[in-house]
This record gives structure tokens, sequence and C-alpha cells, in this order.
């Protein structure tokens, strides 16, 4: 009778021990499963996450009112659009640009104005004149810091560059140049570098920006004789400091989408 029942107690508890292991197993195997799923939806969450922050980033913020309204003519001057190649455009990765060649007849001057706004201000890296005339192909002569008298009187600090295009050629350019950042005029090239600028504008607010504004002639008179006339209307397309956009208190903007 012993022998027997203790035989049937073996082979029950090793009959349980088989059920358990085979509970582990299947334990380590829905360990490893939901392992599996999580890395799968994870995945799956990054891109999804990722391409819509390539379609934040890609796609253009605009401000309240176009740089295209900005007047084709300021006091003495007229201007008359220059169209930027879509490469330059794409290389650039600004929201908006514009270039007009302005002329003033009465005292026989002309001036290039290129104006560039991005809510990416990281974009705005490597729009230095100093790297994109080099890059064209002029050479770097001098650069001094100054500032710009407005026609309402406020000094609007700036760099002058001087660039000519070879030793056997006459050819030469001056460019007046500053930045407006968060609706401030600076002239500083590394407040782009800075953390909070180079994070993606995911509110896609037209207030966090960067925008630069080049005057450009082959004599340095000319150049600040039209900052001085255009450099405040200029300013009135961009978010100040608190955000107001001064161009919306006084452009009609059906006119803007109808013309």
């Amino acid at each position: 009778m012993y022998p027997f029942g203790r035989r049937t107690k073996e082979e029950r508890c090793e009959g349980i021990g088989f059920v358990c292991a085979e509970r582990g197993t299947a334990s380590v195997w829905l360990v490893w499963l939901f392992s599996f799923i999580l890395l799968v939806c994870s995945g799956i969450a990054y891109r999804v996450l990722a391409n819509h922050l390539r379609l934040i980033v890609d796609t253009p913020i605009k401000l309240p009112v176009s740089l295209t309204a900005i007047p084709k003519r300021i006091g003495p001057w007229v201007g008359k659009d220059v169209p930027i190649p879509p490469n330059i455009q794409r290389a650039a990765g600004n929201d908006a640009s514009l270039k007009r060649l302005y002329t003033n007849e009465a005292g026989n001057h002309w001036v290039n104005v290129y104006i560039a706004y991005t809510a990416h201000p990281r974009t705005m890296l490597g729009h230095r004149p100093r790297i994109c005339y080099v890059a064209g192909g002029w050479v770097h002569d001098s650069t001094q810091a100054d500032g710009i008298t407005s026609d309402t009187g406020r000094v609007v600090p700036c760099l002058i560059h001087h660039f000519h295009r070879s030793a056997l050629s006459n050819e030469k350019i001056v460019v007046l140049n500053f930045y407006i950042v968060n609706g401030l005029i600076t002239t500083d090239e590394s407040v782009f570098s800075g953390l909070g600028l180079r994070t993606p504008n995911i509110s896609g607010d037209p207030a966090r920006y960067a925008a630069q504004v080049q005057i450009s002639s082959i004599m340095e008179n000319t150049i600040r004789l039209a900052a001085q006339d255009m450099v405040e209307l200029i300013l009135d397309f961009f978010p100040d400091e608190t955000g107001r956009v001064k161009a919306v208190e006084y452009f009609d903007l059906s006119r803007e989408f109808t013309r």
C-alpha cells in the first residue's frame, strides 16, 4: 500500500511540475510577444511624429501682410520686382522673400533690396553676406559696424560690407545688412545659434522669426540714402516685440489678394 501511494504522490508532483514548466514557457513567450508589439508600435509612433514635424517645418508660415505688399514707390524710389530663381529659394529655405531693384531718377541712384523672412530661425544661419557673396565669386574687402538714422529719427544698427569681383575687375558692391529677430533689430549673427531659435516652430507663430534686410549698390552713400527712406516702412511688415504688425493697421488686405 505504501509504495503504491508514494508513487502516486510522486507522479502527481511530477505532473504539477510539468504544468508549471509549461506555464513558465508560455509566460516567457507572452513577454517576448508583448515586447515585440511595443517595439513595433513605438516605431510607428516615431514615424508618424517625424512626418508630422517634417510637415510643420516644410510648411511656410505666412506673415499677416505679405512682403509683396511693400510699396513699389517709396519716396523718390521706384521699385521693380526681380525674380529669385527657384533653386535659390529652395536652398535659402525661407518662408517669404522679396527682391527688388529700386531706382531714384532724381539722384541717378539705384539699389537692390533683398528681404528674407523665416519662422524657422535656424535656417538663417547660413545667410550672411560674407558667406553668400564670397560663394558667388565676390572678394570680401571690409566690414564695419554702423547705424542708419531712419526718417523717424530711429537709429538702426547695421553692418556695411565692401566686396569686389577680382583684382583685374573694377566691379565693386557695398552691402548694408541687418537682422530682425522676434522684433528686435540686431547685427549679431550668433543669435541664430541659440537653442531656442533652433527648435521647430511647432505652434506656427509668425512672431517667432528671423528676418534679413539687405540693401546693396555700388556706392555706400547710395545705400545709406535708400535705407533712411525705406527702413521704417520695411519694419512695419514684421511683428514687433509684442507681436504687433503695424502694416495690418493701415494696409487694405483685400487689395493684396485682388490686384
